[in-house]
């Protein structure tokens, strides 16, 4: 049996059986699994290996690739300069980024960057991964180019852009990158473990994604679609993760390291209305303007059917049917890292992994574990 360590409230016990059973049954490899109830960690488990032959054991300070993960961080910066004042969701991206009015976006808003509704979802061809490293002249591109479909009709997931995007704005106004912003002002302040471009001498404790077989294959999509021009916009693999360029990079939407433990203490604050260990993060507000929906139903990238709200995605039970009704704000990494700020309960939900599943958004594994964590806090299981 492979060991699972931390801490487990008594009422959470459940969860930890989750867990340990996905273990025994092969499906987890390694990963990391907290949840913060009101500034509590009533769940703090790590264990499993970190590679794929299970000749390493995953840590309490190991830590991974996120994936998607990454852009809840990302939408927290940018909620971080709506709360100073210094951005508004509802004025043109161009007020701040001027090249951006290009090809016809001059009414495109922050709030559609931050929704994913901009009609800018990746690079136009040609475009290999290697230009998304260089960060500023990809989002020059991504600012010379006209948006794919009508923005603000509909979401088209900015699957690696969407920190180009984001990233420019807080460049604009602070004149620090995505990544040195989120360093300054919400991983130090905060104490987590976290960072968007990995540090050379951090290599040693990072946990390699194992990647599902078979791989994701665009060229089986029309050709026409926005989902083809996306992921090929560029072409990426899932082992991309595991090389030193992506990792080095500033990608504010998928290749920030962490673990559950980092994850959750820096998203809790927006569960717990602004409020952290460390003091006030964010207005109240600020964190309502999550909740303006900003599209309902089937995205244009990823296929599956989507409510978002300014910077992070509301409830769908068609999508989640284990994710319940409320205010609820959460995304997921590829391959089935998730992270759930649930503000009616004033609960945060972190699970990081390495074994990526099949699925787009969650997995199996990450359904049983929220499933156990809400019938531990007395609401029932979602599904």
């Amino acid at each position: 049996m492979t060991e699972l360590n931390g801490t487990v409230s008594t009422s959470f016990e459940p969860v930890r059986d989750a867990v340990e059973d996905q273990l025994r049954r092969g499906a987890e490899v390694g990963l990391s699994l907290v949840v913060d109830v009101d500034g509590q960690q009533v769940v703090n488990l790590w264990g499993g290996h970190r590679d794929a032959a299970r000749t390493r054991l995953w840590h309490r300070d190991t830590i991974t690739n996120v994936w998607s993960v990454t852009k809840t961080v990302t939408g927290l910066a940018a909620l971080l300069l709506v709360d100073a004042g210094e951005l508004d969701v509802h004025a043109p991206v161009a007020r701040y980024w001027p090249e951006f009015a290009a090809n016809g976006k001059r009414h495109i808003e922050v709030r559609h960057l931050l929704s994913h509704t901009s009609g800018v979802s990746g690079l136009d061809h040609p475009a290999r991964l290697e230009d998304l490293y260089d960060v500023r002249a990809a989002a020059a591109r991504m600012a010379s180019q006209a948006p794919w479909w009508e923005p603000g009709s509909a979401s088209g997931y900015h699957v690696l852009n969407y920190g180009h995007l984001i990233g420019e704005l807080v460049y604009r106004l602070t004149g620090l990158s995505l990544r040195d912003f989120t360093h300054r002002h919400i991983v130090r302040p905060l104490g987590a473990d976290f960072q968007i471009g990995l540090c050379e001498a951090d290599l040693e404790r990072v946990a390699d994604v194992i990647v599902p077989a078979p791989g994701f294959d665009p060229s089986a999509l029309d050709h026409d679609t926005v989902a083809y021009k996306t992921f090929t916009g560029p072409s990426f693999s899932a082992g991309a993760a595991n090389t030193p360029a992506w990792r080095a990079a500033d990608l504010g939407a998928a290749n920030a390291h962490g673990n559950a433990l980092s994850v959750a203490e820096i998203l809790a604050p927006i569960a717990r209305g602004g409020d952290s260990a460390r003091g006030r993060l964010l207005k109240p507000d600020t964190i309502g303007l999550i909740f303006d929906e900003q599209s309902r139903g089937t995205d244009l990238v990823n296929g599956l059917h989507l409510r978002w709200g300014i910077g992070y995605a509301l409830p769908d039970r068609r999508t989640l049917p284990w994710i319940p009704d409320g205010r609820i704000a959460f995304w997921g990494g590829w391959g089935g890292s998730m992270a759930i700020m649930d503000l009616d309960r004033r609960v945060t939900i972190s699970y990081v992994m390495n074994n990526m599943g099949a699925d787009i958004l969650g997995s199996e594994r990450a359904a049983a574990y929220v499933n156990a964590v809400y019938r531990a806090l007395g609401a029932g299981a979602p599904s």
